[in-house]
C-alpha cells in the first residue's frame, strides 16, 4: 500500500469540482452537462452511526424499476414495426439500444445521487464516498461510453435477427432467462474476479479498480484496460454462450432485459448507499434459503476492506462466495440491524 501513496497516477484525489471551470476539458463538462456527479456540492448527505437501523428495498419496487425502464425502447421498436411495417436494421437496432442503453444508465445515477442524500452511504461516519480522481476524469468517461456502446453493440450482432419483431419475445422463457442470466454470469464473474486477486500477473490489471476503498457509482469500471474487456464482453459473452450450450434460446429481448438486471446492480453495488438492497432477481427467494443473496454492503466491503488478498468476489449474488468460503461478515446489513417496517422502495422516476 505504500507505494500507492508514491506513485501519483495511483491518486484518488478529487477536487476538480471545486476548480475554475475555465480549466475544465470536454471531459469534466460531460459529469456536469449531464448531471451525473454522485453527490451535489450543496447538499447535505446525513451520517450515521452504524448502529442505526439500515432502510431495506422491496425487491418489487427494484424489479419494477428494472422492468419498466427496460421495455421503453423494447415498446419504441414495437411501434416502430407496427407503423412502417418493417423491423430495424441491425444498425438501427444498435443505435436504439445503445441510446437506451445510456439514457437508463444516466437515470439510475440520478436517482441513486438522490438517496444517498437521503440515507447517506456505508461506513459514513468515517470517511466520505471517493469522488472522480483529478487524474481519471478522463479515463473515466471513456469507460462510461465504452460499457454503454459496446454491450449493447454485441448483443445485437450475435442474438438480433431483423426477421424478428419485439413481438417474438418468448415469454415462456423469459423468467427463467432473466432470473439465471445474473446467477451464472456471476459464476464467471467470481472466478475472472477472483483470479485477478490471486494471480499476480492478472492482478496488476485489477488494483486500479481497487484504488477506490469507497467507490461511487461512477467507479464501477475504473480499472485498466485489461479488465475492462473482460467486464464489458469476456464475461457477459460466456454467460451468454452458457446459457445456450444449456438449451436456452436467449433471443436478443430476453438477453437485453438480462443485461438491464446486471448494470442496474453493477452501479447500485458500487453506489455505497445506507440500505439494504438485494439485486433484483426472480430467484432471490431461493438465494435467501441458503444466506447466498447480496446485499449493497457485500461489495462495499470488498473494496473497503479488502485489497490483494479478499473476499466477496460476487457482484450479483453471494452464491459462489457462499460455496467457495469466501464471504466476509456484514457490519451494518446485518439482520437485526435491517427497518422492515419503514421502508425505502425504489423510486421509478
Amino acid at each position: 500500500m505504500s507505494a500507492q501513496s508514491r506513485n501519483p497516477t495511483d491518486s484518488m484525489k478529487s477536487t476538480w469540482r471545486t476548480q475554475d471551470r475555465s480549466d475544465w476539458s470536454i471531459f469534466h463538462w460531460f459529469y456536469e452537462l449531464l448531471g451525473i456527479h454522485p453527490e451535489h456540492l450543496d447538499k447535505e448527505v446525513p451520517v450515521n452511526d452504524k448502529e442505526t437501523p439500515i432502510p431495506y428495498v422491496p425487491d418489487w419496487s427494484m424489479h419494477r424499476w428494472v422492468l419498466c425502464h427496460a421495455v421503453v425502447p423494447i415498446i419504441l421498436h414495437q411501434a416502430y414495426v407496427q407503423y412502417t411495417g418493417h423491423n430495424l436494421s441491425v444498425i438501427g437496432a444498435m443505435v436504439l439500444y445503445s441510446l437506451a442503453f445510456k439514457a437508463i444508465a444516466i437515470h439510475e445515477l440520478h436517482v441513486l445521487r438522490r438517496l444517498g442524500h437521503r440515507h447517506g452511504f456505508l461506513d459514513g461516519d468515517k470517511h466520505a464516498r471517493d469522488g472522480v480522481p483529478d487524474i481519471g476524469v478522463a479515463k473515466v468517461v471513456r469507460s462510461l461510453l465504452s460499457t454503454s456502446t459496446f454491450r449493447p453493440m454485441f448483443t445485437v450482432f450475435l442474438a438480433y435477427r431483423a426477421n424478428q419483431g419485439p413481438a417474438s419475445i418468448n415469454w415462456y422463457w423469459l423468467p427463467l432467462e432473466a432470473g439465471l442470466y445474473g446467477i451464472i454470469l456471476d459464476f464467471w464473474f467470481y472466478w475472472y474476479h477472483r483470479m485477478m486477486h490471486d494471480i499476480d500477473g492478472l492482478w496488476k490489471y485489477h488494483r486500479t479498480h481497487h484504488l477506490t476503498k469507497h467507490p461511487n457509482p461512477l467507479l464501477t469500471l475504473y480499472a485498466d484496460l485489461e479488465q475492462e474487456f473482460f467486464d464489458i464482453a469476456g464475461v457477459p459473452l460466456a454467460t451468454y454462450f452458457s446459457m445456450k450450450a444449456m438449451g436456452m434460446p436467449m433471443g436478443f429481448y430476453e438477453w437485453w432485459i438480462g443485461h438491464m438486471y446486471v448494470v442496474y446492480a453493477e452501479l447500485a453495488g458500487h453506489s455505497g448507499l445506507r440500505v439494504h438492497a438485494v439485486p433484483p432477481n426472480l430467484f432471490s427467494w431461493a438465494l435467501r434459503l441458503f444466506n447466498a443473496e447480496l446485499v449493497i454492503e457485500d461489495h462495499d466491503l470488498h473494496h473497503r476492506k479488502g485489497w490483494k488478498k479478499s473476499h466477496n468476489y460476487g457482484k450479483q449474488t453471494r452464491l459462489w462466495d457462499r460455496i467457495f468460503g469466501t464471504c466476509y461478515e456484514r457490519i451494518e446489513s446485518v439482520p437485526e440491524n435491517v427497518d422492515y417496517v419503514n421502508t425505502s422502495p425504489m423510486p421509478l422516476w
